[in-house]
């Protein structure tokens, strides 16, 4: 389990086959002394095991099925990724629960700067558009954001200076694809709500008046 609070933005030093997946060595830029094998770790919203580990470099795997959805099918030696390493019970949780589960990938359609912070749109397939609820929370490449906005196809962010001086999600631009988790705490709501009234989540919502 994470927060979605990035603790650094490390570098893919290499990536091989293994079995159906990958393999991938990371330069984490942090201290891992206290980190033990077998250990949980976000690479870009993704939750990882570090598997090896020398220094701040550590090794983990993903399967094919974690590759074909989230953006780890796409890294190459070079690539940045947003790291967090998993919470404990004494972590302050100042972002959201989030579980290291990708929903889906997005694409990135529009970055405009808003004053000091960027504003960013995130295309928002029909299908997940009930999971996005304006001020509620989202995990965009592991970073815990607000959302500002929800359209059709696609929900607004916003993102401040120190987010950006602290992930890598806002040297990415229009086109870039990057990986969305929905906030835990709705989807089970949604599934305690169609299992008790065998209804789908958005006719309950619009009976009770929130859409």
């Amino acid at each position: 389990m994470f927060t979605g609070i990035i603790e650094a933005v490390g570098a893919v030093l290499s990536v091989r086959p293994f079995q159906q997946g990958i393999e991938m060595e990371i330069d984490s830029r942090l201290d891992l002394s206290q980190d033990q094998l077998g250990d949980s770790i976000a690479i870009d919203g993704v939750c990882l095991t570090i598997t090896a580990k020398k220094g701040n470099v550590f090794t983990a795997t993903a399967s094919a099925e974690t590759c074909s959805r989230s953006t780890l099918g796409q890294m190459r030696p070079g690539s940045k990724v947003n790291i967090e390493r998993a919470l404990t019970l004494s972590t302050r949780l100042g972002g959201h629960i989030v579980l290291g589960h990708v929903d889906t990938i997005s694409s990135i359609v529009e970055k405009t700067p808003v004053g000091e912070s960027i504003r960013m749109r995130f295309m928002l397939e029909k299908e997940f558009h009930k999971y996005v609820v304006e001020k509620g929370s989202i995990a965009v490449d592991g970073v815990s954001l607000t959302v500002n906005m929800v359209t059709a196809r696609a929900f607004d962010v916003n993102i401040i200076p120190y987010t950006t001086r602290s992930t890598f999600l806002t040297l990415k631009g229009p086109g870039d694809r990057v990986n969305l988790e929905f906030d835990v705490l709705g989807k089970y709501v949604e599934r305690l709500l169609v299992k008790e009234e065998n209804k789908p989540l958005e006719d309950l919502l619009r009976e009770k008046g929130f859409l």
